[in-house]
Protein backbone atom coordinates (compact mmCIF):
# COMPACT_ATOMS: atom_id res chain seq x y z
CA UNK A 1 0.00 0.00 0.00
CA UNK A 2 0.98 3.65 -0.91
CA UNK A 3 0.82 6.61 1.31
CA UNK A 4 0.90 9.29 -1.20
CA UNK A 5 0.77 13.25 0.33
CA UNK A 6 1.49 15.36 -3.34
CA UNK A 7 -0.92 15.76 -6.23
CA UNK A 8 1.97 14.59 -8.37
CA UNK A 9 2.83 11.42 -6.65
CA UNK A 10 -1.62 10.30 -7.36
CA UNK A 11 -1.05 11.58 -10.62
CA UNK A 12 2.04 9.39 -10.73
CA UNK A 13 0.74 6.02 -9.01
CA UNK A 14 -2.48 6.70 -10.97
CA UNK A 15 -0.69 6.27 -14.59
CA UNK A 16 1.67 3.70 -13.46
CA UNK A 17 -1.75 1.68 -11.97
CA UNK A 18 -3.50 2.28 -15.19
CA UNK A 19 -0.58 0.65 -17.55
CA UNK A 20 -0.61 -2.24 -14.92
CA UNK A 21 -4.04 -2.75 -15.73
CA UNK A 22 -3.72 -2.96 -19.23
CA UNK A 23 -1.28 -5.42 -19.22
CA UNK A 24 -4.14 -8.33 -18.05
CA UNK A 25 -4.96 -10.78 -20.48
CA UNK A 26 -7.01 -13.32 -20.60
CA UNK A 27 -5.95 -16.98 -21.04
CA UNK A 28 -6.93 -18.83 -23.80
CA UNK A 29 -8.59 -22.05 -21.63
CA UNK A 30 -10.33 -19.76 -19.61
CA UNK A 31 -12.34 -21.56 -17.28
CA UNK A 32 -13.78 -20.21 -14.29
CA UNK A 33 -16.53 -21.67 -11.83
CA UNK A 34 -15.53 -18.32 -9.38
CA UNK A 35 -17.29 -15.44 -10.40
CA UNK A 36 -15.18 -12.68 -9.67
CA UNK A 37 -12.29 -14.39 -8.80
CA UNK A 38 -10.26 -11.85 -12.07
CA UNK A 39 -9.48 -8.27 -10.85
CA UNK A 40 -11.59 -6.06 -12.33
CA UNK A 41 -10.15 -2.66 -13.54
CA UNK A 42 -12.36 0.04 -11.86
CA UNK A 43 -10.69 2.62 -9.35
CA UNK A 44 -12.79 2.82 -6.39
CA UNK A 45 -12.60 6.10 -3.71
CA UNK A 46 -13.63 6.42 -0.02
CA UNK A 47 -13.35 10.18 0.97
CA UNK A 48 -12.79 10.62 4.36
CA UNK A 49 -11.59 12.85 7.00
CA UNK A 50 -9.65 10.19 8.47
CA UNK A 51 -9.75 8.64 12.09
CA UNK A 52 -11.19 5.80 10.26
CA UNK A 53 -13.88 3.07 12.30
CA UNK A 54 -16.12 0.46 11.49
CA UNK A 55 -18.14 2.73 9.01
CA UNK A 56 -15.73 4.00 7.27
CA UNK A 57 -14.26 -0.01 6.87
CA UNK A 58 -17.72 -0.94 5.76
CA UNK A 59 -17.33 1.35 3.05
CA UNK A 60 -13.57 0.18 2.02
CA UNK A 61 -15.04 -3.40 2.10
CA UNK A 62 -17.35 -2.49 -0.40
CA UNK A 63 -14.81 -0.52 -3.04
CA UNK A 64 -12.86 -3.50 -2.48
CA UNK A 65 -15.40 -6.04 -4.10
CA UNK A 66 -16.32 -3.72 -7.21
CA UNK A 67 -13.07 -2.40 -8.26
CA UNK A 68 -9.33 -3.42 -8.99
CA UNK A 69 -7.95 -0.02 -7.14
CA UNK A 70 -9.02 1.50 -3.81
CA UNK A 71 -8.19 4.57 -2.58
CA UNK A 72 -8.70 6.18 0.66
CA UNK A 73 -8.03 9.84 0.63
CA UNK A 74 -7.48 11.52 3.93
CA UNK A 75 -8.46 14.94 4.30
CA UNK A 76 -9.37 17.27 7.59
CA UNK A 77 -11.05 19.53 5.22
CA UNK A 78 -10.94 23.20 6.87
CA UNK A 79 -13.51 24.82 4.14
CA UNK A 80 -16.22 22.74 5.43
CA UNK A 81 -15.97 23.85 8.85
CA UNK A 82 -17.53 27.27 10.55
CA UNK A 83 -15.61 30.06 12.54
CA UNK A 84 -16.39 28.39 15.93
CA UNK A 85 -16.52 25.02 14.82
CA UNK A 86 -14.12 22.16 16.07
CA UNK A 87 -11.39 21.81 12.84
CA UNK A 88 -8.26 22.11 15.21
CA UNK A 89 -9.67 19.04 17.54
CA UNK A 90 -10.88 17.48 14.77
CA UNK A 91 -9.44 13.43 15.74
CA UNK A 92 -6.61 12.51 13.65
CA UNK A 93 -4.69 9.34 13.40
CA UNK A 94 -2.73 8.82 10.36
CA UNK A 95 -0.49 6.09 11.45
CA UNK A 96 -3.64 4.15 12.90
CA UNK A 97 -5.35 4.98 9.96
CA UNK A 98 -2.49 3.61 8.07
CA UNK A 99 -2.69 0.01 9.54
CA UNK A 100 -6.37 -0.20 9.00
CA UNK A 101 -6.17 0.42 5.71
CA UNK A 102 -3.42 -1.93 4.73
CA UNK A 103 -5.37 -4.53 6.77
CA UNK A 104 -8.18 -3.82 4.70
CA UNK A 105 -6.77 -4.21 1.14
CA UNK A 106 -6.62 -0.39 0.17
CA UNK A 107 -4.21 -0.05 -2.23
CA UNK A 108 -3.04 3.87 -1.35
CA UNK A 109 -3.56 6.69 0.71
CA UNK A 110 -3.92 10.25 -0.36
CA UNK A 111 -3.34 12.79 2.53
CA UNK A 112 -2.59 15.74 1.08
CA UNK A 113 -1.84 18.91 3.53
CA UNK A 114 -4.02 21.94 2.87
CA UNK A 115 -1.78 24.14 1.21
CA UNK A 116 -1.32 20.74 -1.28
CA UNK A 117 -4.76 21.08 -2.28
CA UNK A 118 -4.51 24.84 -2.63
CA UNK A 119 -7.11 25.29 0.13
CA UNK A 120 -6.28 28.20 2.64
CA UNK A 121 -6.56 26.78 6.74
CA UNK A 122 -10.13 28.75 6.93
CA UNK A 123 -13.62 28.85 6.68
CA UNK A 124 -15.15 28.86 2.87
CA UNK A 125 -16.64 31.96 3.73
CA UNK A 126 -13.40 33.76 4.68
CA UNK A 127 -11.88 31.65 1.67
CA UNK A 128 -11.22 33.04 -1.95
CA UNK A 129 -10.11 29.67 -3.31
CA UNK A 130 -13.16 28.94 -6.29
CA UNK A 131 -16.27 27.39 -5.02
CA UNK A 132 -18.68 24.76 -6.06
CA UNK A 133 -21.73 25.51 -4.48
CA UNK A 134 -24.79 23.16 -4.35
CA UNK A 135 -28.87 24.65 -5.04
CA UNK A 136 -29.47 26.85 -2.33
CA UNK A 137 -32.18 24.70 -2.15
CA UNK A 138 -30.44 21.78 -0.94
CA UNK A 139 -27.81 23.40 1.73
CA UNK A 140 -29.94 26.15 3.49
CA UNK A 141 -32.33 23.45 5.06
CA UNK A 142 -31.65 20.54 7.56
CA UNK A 143 -27.82 20.97 8.85
CA UNK A 144 -27.38 23.54 6.25
CA UNK A 145 -29.10 26.20 8.56
CA UNK A 146 -26.62 25.94 11.44
CA UNK A 147 -23.48 25.24 9.45
CA UNK A 148 -23.16 28.14 7.11
CA UNK A 149 -20.89 27.52 4.20
CA UNK A 150 -20.15 23.62 5.01
CA UNK A 151 -22.24 22.01 2.04
CA UNK A 152 -19.67 24.49 -0.10
CA UNK A 153 -16.82 23.44 1.32
CA UNK A 154 -17.67 19.54 1.14
CA UNK A 155 -18.19 20.16 -2.79
CA UNK A 156 -15.56 21.88 -3.73
CA UNK A 157 -12.90 19.62 -1.91
CA UNK A 158 -14.84 16.17 -3.64
CA UNK A 159 -14.81 18.38 -6.57
CA UNK A 160 -11.33 18.62 -6.63
CA UNK A 161 -11.15 14.78 -5.66
CA UNK A 162 -13.46 13.48 -8.41
CA UNK A 163 -11.21 15.80 -10.69
CA UNK A 164 -7.96 14.31 -9.81
CA UNK A 165 -8.10 10.63 -9.29
CA UNK A 166 -11.33 10.37 -11.59
CA UNK A 167 -12.62 7.46 -10.05
CA UNK A 168 -15.07 4.94 -11.78
CA UNK A 169 -17.05 4.91 -8.63
CA UNK A 170 -16.88 6.77 -4.86
CA UNK A 171 -18.70 5.61 -1.64
CA UNK A 172 -20.34 7.25 0.76
CA UNK A 173 -22.21 6.45 4.12
CA UNK A 174 -26.30 6.87 4.32
CA UNK A 175 -25.83 8.85 7.97
CA UNK A 176 -24.91 11.71 5.82
CA UNK A 177 -27.96 11.51 4.11
CA UNK A 178 -28.13 15.24 3.19
CA UNK A 179 -24.18 15.34 1.83
CA UNK A 180 -24.96 12.14 -0.31
CA UNK A 181 -27.75 13.90 -1.73
CA UNK A 182 -25.94 17.18 -2.33
CA UNK A 183 -22.86 15.06 -4.18
CA UNK A 184 -25.26 13.02 -6.27
CA UNK A 185 -26.66 16.25 -7.25
CA UNK A 186 -23.10 17.81 -8.02
CA UNK A 187 -22.25 14.51 -10.04
CA UNK A 188 -25.30 15.19 -12.32
CA UNK A 189 -25.37 18.32 -12.81
CA UNK A 190 -21.52 18.36 -13.63
CA UNK A 191 -21.81 15.73 -16.15
CA UNK A 192 -18.92 13.90 -14.03
CA UNK A 193 -18.48 10.02 -15.12
CA UNK A 194 -18.62 8.87 -11.35
CA UNK A 195 -20.97 6.61 -9.90
CA UNK A 196 -22.06 7.54 -6.48
CA UNK A 197 -22.51 4.23 -4.15
CA UNK A 198 -24.61 4.45 -1.33
CA UNK A 199 -23.70 2.42 1.78
CA UNK A 200 -25.81 1.60 4.55
CA UNK A 201 -25.75 3.60 8.00
CA UNK A 202 -23.32 0.97 10.29
CA UNK A 203 -24.32 0.84 13.62
CA UNK A 204 -23.17 0.53 17.56
CA UNK A 205 -24.58 -2.37 19.60
CA UNK A 206 -26.81 0.49 21.14
CA UNK A 207 -28.03 1.60 17.89
CA UNK A 208 -25.88 4.99 17.58
CA UNK A 209 -24.72 5.33 14.45
CA UNK A 210 -20.46 5.19 14.10
CA UNK A 211 -18.96 8.85 13.84
CA UNK A 212 -15.39 9.88 14.36
CA UNK A 213 -17.04 12.76 17.05
CA UNK A 214 -18.00 9.69 19.00
CA UNK A 215 -14.92 9.80 20.34
CA UNK A 216 -16.17 13.16 22.16
CA UNK A 217 -18.88 11.20 23.75
CA UNK A 218 -18.58 9.47 27.95
CA UNK A 219 -19.66 5.89 28.14
CA UNK A 220 -22.98 7.02 29.47
CA UNK A 221 -23.23 9.64 26.93
CA UNK A 222 -23.19 7.00 24.65
CA UNK A 223 -25.88 5.35 26.23
CA UNK A 224 -27.94 8.42 25.83
CA UNK A 225 -27.13 9.08 22.39
CA UNK A 226 -28.54 6.16 21.23
CA UNK A 227 -32.18 7.96 21.75
CA UNK A 228 -31.86 9.12 18.67
CA UNK A 229 -31.98 6.09 16.59
CA UNK A 230 -34.53 4.59 18.65
CA UNK A 231 -36.56 7.72 18.22
CA UNK A 232 -36.30 6.89 14.35
CA UNK A 233 -37.44 3.40 15.00
CA UNK A 234 -40.16 3.99 16.72
CA UNK A 235 -41.25 6.65 13.59
CA UNK A 236 -40.23 3.56 11.31
CA UNK A 237 -42.56 1.08 12.81
CA UNK A 238 -45.29 3.59 13.11
CA UNK A 239 -44.71 3.81 9.21
CA UNK A 240 -45.09 0.08 8.88
CA UNK A 241 -48.40 0.29 10.59
CA UNK A 242 -49.79 3.11 7.80
CA UNK A 243 -48.89 6.69 9.40
CA UNK A 244 -47.73 8.68 6.63
CA UNK A 245 -48.09 12.07 8.09
CA UNK A 246 -45.35 14.08 8.89
CA UNK A 247 -46.17 15.40 11.76
CA UNK A 248 -47.29 12.43 13.18
CA UNK A 249 -43.80 11.05 12.47
CA UNK A 250 -41.72 13.47 13.96
CA UNK A 251 -43.82 13.87 17.39
CA UNK A 252 -42.65 10.21 17.65
CA UNK A 253 -39.02 11.11 17.16
CA UNK A 254 -39.68 13.93 19.61
CA UNK A 255 -41.73 11.99 22.10
CA UNK A 256 -39.01 9.69 22.58
CA UNK A 257 -36.13 11.61 22.32
CA UNK A 258 -37.31 13.71 25.09
CA UNK A 259 -36.90 10.81 27.50
CA UNK A 260 -33.50 11.50 27.55
CA UNK A 261 -33.43 15.28 28.74
CA UNK A 262 -29.66 16.15 28.21
CA UNK A 263 -30.12 15.57 24.36
CA UNK A 264 -30.71 18.67 22.58
CA UNK A 265 -32.55 18.65 19.24
CA UNK A 266 -31.31 20.90 16.45
CA UNK A 267 -34.29 19.78 13.83
CA UNK A 268 -36.23 16.41 13.06
CA UNK A 269 -37.33 16.30 9.36
CA UNK A 270 -38.60 14.44 6.86
CA UNK A 271 -37.84 15.31 4.07
CA UNK A 272 -37.45 14.12 0.09
CA UNK A 273 -34.64 12.13 -0.20
CA UNK A 274 -33.03 13.38 -3.71
CA UNK A 275 -34.14 16.64 -3.61
CA UNK A 276 -34.04 17.10 0.11
CA UNK A 277 -37.77 19.25 0.14
CA UNK A 278 -39.71 19.28 3.23
CA UNK A 279 -42.65 16.22 2.74
CA UNK A 280 -46.09 16.94 4.77
CA UNK A 281 -46.96 13.04 3.55
CA UNK A 282 -44.58 10.31 2.24
CA UNK A 283 -46.22 9.17 -1.16
CA UNK A 284 -42.96 7.26 -2.31
CA UNK A 285 -40.22 7.64 -0.48
CA UNK A 286 -38.83 10.14 2.39
CA UNK A 287 -35.90 10.44 4.80
CA UNK A 288 -36.27 11.13 8.67
CA UNK A 289 -33.87 13.18 9.62
CA UNK A 290 -32.21 14.55 13.20
CA UNK A 291 -29.40 16.56 14.69
CA UNK A 292 -29.03 17.03 18.06
CA UNK A 293 -26.59 18.12 20.49
CA UNK A 294 -25.41 16.12 23.67
CA UNK A 295 -22.48 18.12 25.79
CA UNK A 296 -20.29 19.83 23.37
CA UNK A 297 -20.73 17.11 20.75
CA UNK A 298 -23.47 17.32 17.23
CA UNK A 299 -24.84 13.98 16.23
CA UNK A 300 -26.91 13.18 13.06
CA UNK A 301 -28.53 10.59 12.13
CA UNK A 302 -31.46 9.43 9.29
CA UNK A 303 -33.68 6.99 8.11
CA UNK A 304 -35.49 6.15 5.11
CA UNK A 305 -38.81 5.67 5.07
CA UNK A 306 -39.95 3.74 1.60
CA UNK A 307 -44.06 3.51 0.38
CA UNK A 308 -43.53 0.55 -2.18
CA UNK A 309 -44.26 -3.61 -2.11
CA UNK A 310 -40.92 -5.45 -1.70
CA UNK A 311 -38.17 -5.98 -4.29
CA UNK A 312 -36.26 -9.00 -5.10
CA UNK A 313 -33.52 -8.91 -7.25
CA UNK A 314 -31.74 -11.96 -8.54
CA UNK A 315 -28.16 -11.90 -9.48
CA UNK A 316 -25.71 -14.16 -10.98
CA UNK A 317 -23.65 -15.03 -13.89
CA UNK A 318 -24.99 -16.24 -17.44
CA UNK A 319 -26.98 -19.09 -17.69
CA UNK A 320 -27.59 -19.79 -14.18
CA UNK A 321 -31.40 -19.75 -14.58
CA UNK A 322 -32.07 -16.08 -13.66
CA UNK A 323 -35.01 -15.49 -16.26
CA UNK A 324 -36.61 -18.69 -15.77
CA UNK A 325 -36.27 -18.71 -12.04
CA UNK A 326 -37.91 -15.36 -11.81
CA UNK A 327 -40.59 -15.72 -13.77
CA UNK A 328 -42.13 -18.67 -11.79
CA UNK A 329 -41.29 -16.42 -8.80
CA UNK A 330 -43.36 -13.62 -9.72
CA UNK A 331 -46.14 -15.82 -10.51
CA UNK A 332 -46.25 -17.84 -7.27
CA UNK A 333 -45.85 -13.78 -5.20
CA UNK A 334 -48.30 -12.00 -7.92
CA UNK A 335 -45.54 -9.99 -8.12
CA UNK A 336 -44.66 -8.50 -11.69
CA UNK A 337 -41.30 -9.82 -13.46
CA UNK A 338 -38.50 -7.26 -14.78
CA UNK A 339 -36.13 -8.81 -17.23
CA UNK A 340 -33.42 -6.30 -17.26
CA UNK A 341 -31.40 -8.95 -19.19
CA UNK A 342 -33.76 -8.47 -21.98
CA UNK A 343 -33.27 -5.18 -22.30
CA UNK A 344 -29.86 -5.34 -22.50
CA UNK A 345 -30.63 -8.10 -25.27
CA UNK A 346 -33.03 -5.81 -27.26
CA UNK A 347 -30.73 -3.05 -27.49
CA UNK A 348 -28.18 -5.78 -28.37
CA UNK A 349 -29.83 -6.69 -30.95
CA UNK A 350 -30.66 -3.57 -32.64
CA UNK A 351 -26.98 -2.54 -33.06
CA UNK A 352 -26.68 -5.73 -34.70
CA UNK A 353 -29.37 -4.86 -37.01
CA UNK A 354 -27.98 -1.76 -37.79
CA UNK A 355 -24.91 -3.24 -38.42
CA UNK A 356 -22.97 -0.71 -35.72
CA UNK A 357 -19.61 -2.11 -34.57
CA UNK A 358 -19.75 -3.53 -31.30
CA UNK A 359 -16.77 -1.14 -30.26
CA UNK A 360 -18.71 1.82 -31.60
CA UNK A 361 -19.24 3.16 -27.87
CA UNK A 362 -20.99 6.50 -29.63
CA UNK A 363 -23.40 4.82 -32.16
CA UNK A 364 -24.47 2.51 -29.49
CA UNK A 365 -25.02 5.10 -26.78
CA UNK A 366 -27.01 7.62 -29.21
CA UNK A 367 -28.98 4.55 -30.12
CA UNK A 368 -29.65 3.27 -26.71
CA UNK A 369 -30.90 7.14 -25.88
CA UNK A 370 -32.99 7.16 -28.57
CA UNK A 371 -34.69 3.75 -28.88
CA UNK A 372 -38.03 2.54 -27.28
CA UNK A 373 -38.22 -0.73 -24.98
CA UNK A 374 -41.17 -2.01 -23.68
CA UNK A 375 -42.36 -5.16 -21.41
CA UNK A 376 -45.41 -6.57 -22.12
CA UNK A 377 -47.04 -9.20 -19.81
CA UNK A 378 -48.35 -12.36 -21.46
CA UNK A 379 -50.49 -15.35 -21.68
CA UNK A 380 -47.98 -17.20 -23.16
CA UNK A 381 -46.41 -19.49 -19.92
CA UNK A 382 -42.60 -20.03 -22.18
CA UNK A 383 -42.38 -16.35 -22.71
CA UNK A 384 -44.65 -14.10 -19.73
CA UNK A 385 -43.37 -10.93 -20.85
CA UNK A 386 -42.92 -9.96 -24.50
CA UNK A 387 -39.98 -7.76 -25.49
CA UNK A 388 -40.50 -5.44 -27.61
CA UNK A 389 -38.14 -2.68 -29.03
CA UNK A 390 -39.28 0.71 -31.49
CA UNK A 391 -42.59 -1.46 -31.84
CA UNK A 392 -40.86 -4.30 -32.98
CA UNK A 393 -41.37 -7.74 -31.12
CA UNK A 394 -38.13 -9.40 -30.75
CA UNK A 395 -39.15 -11.56 -27.69
CA UNK A 396 -37.66 -14.72 -29.45
CA UNK A 397 -35.16 -12.91 -31.85
CA UNK A 398 -33.23 -11.75 -28.70
CA UNK A 399 -32.38 -15.31 -27.50
CA UNK A 400 -30.17 -15.98 -30.64
CA UNK A 401 -26.74 -17.26 -30.32
CA UNK A 402 -25.44 -14.06 -31.97
CA UNK A 403 -26.83 -12.20 -29.46
CA UNK A 404 -25.80 -13.77 -26.52
CA UNK A 405 -22.13 -13.89 -27.77
CA UNK A 406 -22.33 -10.11 -28.05
CA UNK A 407 -24.82 -8.87 -24.83
CA UNK A 408 -22.34 -8.74 -22.53
CA UNK A 409 -20.10 -6.26 -24.35
CA UNK A 410 -23.14 -4.04 -24.89
CA UNK A 411 -24.10 -4.34 -21.42
CA UNK A 412 -20.48 -2.95 -20.03
CA UNK A 413 -20.98 0.18 -22.09
CA UNK A 414 -21.62 2.74 -19.07
CA UNK A 415 -24.05 5.13 -22.40
CA UNK A 416 -26.57 1.82 -22.64
CA UNK A 417 -26.65 1.43 -18.81
CA UNK A 418 -27.26 4.36 -17.95
CA UNK A 419 -30.03 4.37 -20.78
CA UNK A 420 -31.98 1.68 -19.49
CA UNK A 421 -31.35 2.15 -15.64
CA UNK A 422 -33.55 5.08 -15.47
CA UNK A 423 -36.42 3.59 -16.72
CA UNK A 424 -35.79 0.08 -14.39
CA UNK A 425 -35.68 3.00 -11.55
CA UNK A 426 -39.02 4.22 -12.65
CA UNK A 427 -40.56 0.78 -12.48
CA UNK A 428 -38.96 -0.21 -8.82
CA UNK A 429 -40.80 2.94 -7.11
CA UNK A 430 -43.76 1.37 -6.82
CA UNK A 431 -41.87 -1.98 -6.04
CA UNK A 432 -43.86 -5.70 -6.17
CA UNK A 433 -40.90 -6.94 -8.93
CA UNK A 434 -39.01 -9.59 -9.14
CA UNK A 435 -35.72 -8.27 -11.08
CA UNK A 436 -32.72 -10.42 -12.51
CA UNK A 437 -29.85 -9.71 -14.35
CA UNK A 438 -25.94 -8.95 -13.07
CA UNK A 439 -26.43 -5.79 -11.21
CA UNK A 440 -29.68 -5.64 -9.59
CA UNK A 441 -29.18 -6.44 -6.10
CA UNK A 442 -25.78 -4.91 -6.38
CA UNK A 443 -26.60 -1.52 -8.33
CA UNK A 444 -29.72 -0.94 -9.57
CA UNK A 445 -31.88 -2.09 -6.44
CA UNK A 446 -29.65 -2.06 -3.66
CA UNK A 447 -32.48 -1.29 -1.09
CA UNK A 448 -34.38 -4.59 -2.49
CA UNK A 449 -35.93 -6.13 0.41
CA UNK A 450 -34.33 -10.14 -0.78
CA UNK A 451 -31.17 -10.59 -2.79
CA UNK A 452 -30.33 -13.71 -4.02
CA UNK A 453 -27.13 -15.20 -5.90
CA UNK A 454 -27.91 -17.64 -8.18
CA UNK A 455 -25.52 -19.68 -9.55
CA UNK A 456 -24.35 -23.10 -10.74
CA UNK A 457 -20.83 -24.75 -12.41
CA UNK A 458 -19.68 -23.57 -15.85
CA UNK A 459 -20.13 -27.39 -16.73
CA UNK A 460 -23.78 -27.47 -15.45
CA UNK A 461 -24.50 -24.10 -17.22
CA UNK A 462 -23.41 -24.86 -20.52
CA UNK A 463 -25.59 -28.20 -20.79
CA UNK A 464 -28.43 -26.36 -20.33
CA UNK A 465 -27.56 -23.81 -22.56
CA UNK A 466 -27.30 -26.98 -24.87
CA UNK A 467 -30.23 -27.95 -24.48
CA UNK A 468 -31.74 -24.98 -24.82
CA UNK A 469 -30.58 -24.03 -28.11
CA UNK A 470 -31.83 -27.67 -29.25
CA UNK A 471 -35.85 -26.84 -28.03
CA UNK A 472 -35.14 -23.77 -30.09
CA UNK A 473 -33.88 -25.48 -33.01
CA UNK A 474 -30.57 -23.09 -32.90
CA UNK A 475 -27.45 -25.06 -34.83
CA UNK A 476 -24.87 -27.58 -32.80
CA UNK A 477 -23.30 -26.05 -30.73
CA UNK A 478 -20.38 -28.91 -28.31
CA UNK A 479 -20.42 -28.70 -25.12
CA UNK A 480 -16.91 -27.45 -24.85
CA UNK A 481 -17.60 -24.96 -27.29
CA UNK A 482 -20.39 -23.34 -24.62
CA UNK A 483 -18.16 -23.95 -21.60
CA UNK A 484 -15.06 -22.03 -23.14
CA UNK A 485 -17.86 -19.27 -24.25
CA UNK A 486 -19.56 -19.03 -20.36
CA UNK A 487 -16.28 -18.80 -18.84
CA UNK A 488 -15.54 -15.62 -21.50
CA UNK A 489 -19.15 -14.38 -20.88
CA UNK A 490 -17.85 -14.58 -16.63
CA UNK A 491 -14.65 -12.83 -17.30
CA UNK A 492 -16.41 -10.16 -19.03
CA UNK A 493 -19.52 -9.68 -16.48
CA UNK A 494 -17.03 -9.93 -13.30
CA UNK A 495 -13.99 -7.18 -14.99
CA UNK A 496 -15.92 -5.14 -16.59
CA UNK A 497 -15.80 -1.49 -15.39
CA UNK A 498 -19.44 -0.36 -15.68
CA UNK A 499 -21.40 -2.81 -12.88
CA UNK A 500 -19.58 -5.96 -12.73
CA UNK A 501 -21.38 -8.73 -11.49
CA UNK A 502 -20.80 -9.26 -7.94
CA UNK A 503 -22.63 -11.07 -5.08
CA UNK A 504 -23.98 -8.42 -2.88
CA UNK A 505 -22.55 -8.77 0.61
CA UNK A 506 -26.41 -8.83 2.14
CA UNK A 507 -27.45 -11.42 -0.84
CA UNK A 508 -28.38 -15.31 -0.50
CA UNK A 509 -26.56 -17.93 -2.77
CA UNK A 510 -28.24 -20.60 -3.78
CA UNK A 511 -26.11 -23.26 -6.11
CA UNK A 512 -28.64 -24.57 -8.38
CA UNK A 513 -26.45 -27.48 -9.69
CA UNK A 514 -28.64 -30.23 -8.22
CA UNK A 515 -32.01 -28.36 -7.68
CA UNK A 516 -34.66 -28.29 -10.76
CA UNK A 517 -36.52 -25.07 -11.17
CA UNK A 518 -39.42 -25.65 -8.77
CA UNK A 519 -36.90 -26.61 -6.12
CA UNK A 520 -34.94 -22.70 -6.82
CA UNK A 521 -38.38 -21.25 -6.85
CA UNK A 522 -39.83 -23.04 -3.71
CA UNK A 523 -36.39 -21.55 -1.68
CA UNK A 524 -36.77 -18.09 -3.06
CA UNK A 525 -40.41 -17.97 -1.98
CA UNK A 526 -39.65 -19.01 1.53
CA UNK A 527 -37.20 -17.05 1.83
CA UNK A 528 -39.45 -13.54 0.71
CA UNK A 529 -41.48 -14.99 3.16
CA UNK A 530 -39.27 -15.29 5.90
CA UNK A 531 -38.10 -11.60 5.00
CA UNK A 532 -42.10 -10.44 4.84
CA UNK A 533 -42.79 -11.84 8.56
CA UNK A 534 -39.47 -9.64 9.90
CA UNK A 535 -40.86 -6.42 8.56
Amino acid sequence: MRLLTSVAALRCYLTKRCLENKLIAVPEDLVLDEVGSWQQTAVGLVPTMGNLHQGHLSLIQRARQENSTVIVSIFVNPLQFGPNEDYQRYPRSLDQDRQLCEQAGVNAIFAPTPEEMAVPQKSIEESKVTQVIPPSAMITGLCGRSRLGHFQGVATIVAKLFNLIKPDRAYFGQKDGQQLAIIKRLVADLDLSVEIVSCPTVREVSGLALSSRNQYLTATEKEQAAVLYRGLQRAEAAFKAGVRNSSKLIAMVQQEVATISKVFVEYIELVEPTTLMNLEKIEEEGMLAIAARLGSTRLIDNTILCDRQPIIAIDGPAGAGKSTVARQVATELGLVYLDSGAMYRAITWLVLQKGIAIDDECAIAELANQCEIQLIPSEDLQSPVRVWINNIDVTQAIRSLEVTSNVSAIAAQNAVRQALIEQQHSWGKKGGLVAEGRDIGTHVFPNAELKIFLTASVNERARRRQQDFNKQGQPEVSLEQLERDIAERDWKDSTRKVSPLQKAADAIEVQTDSLNVSEVTAQIVNYYQQRLSQW
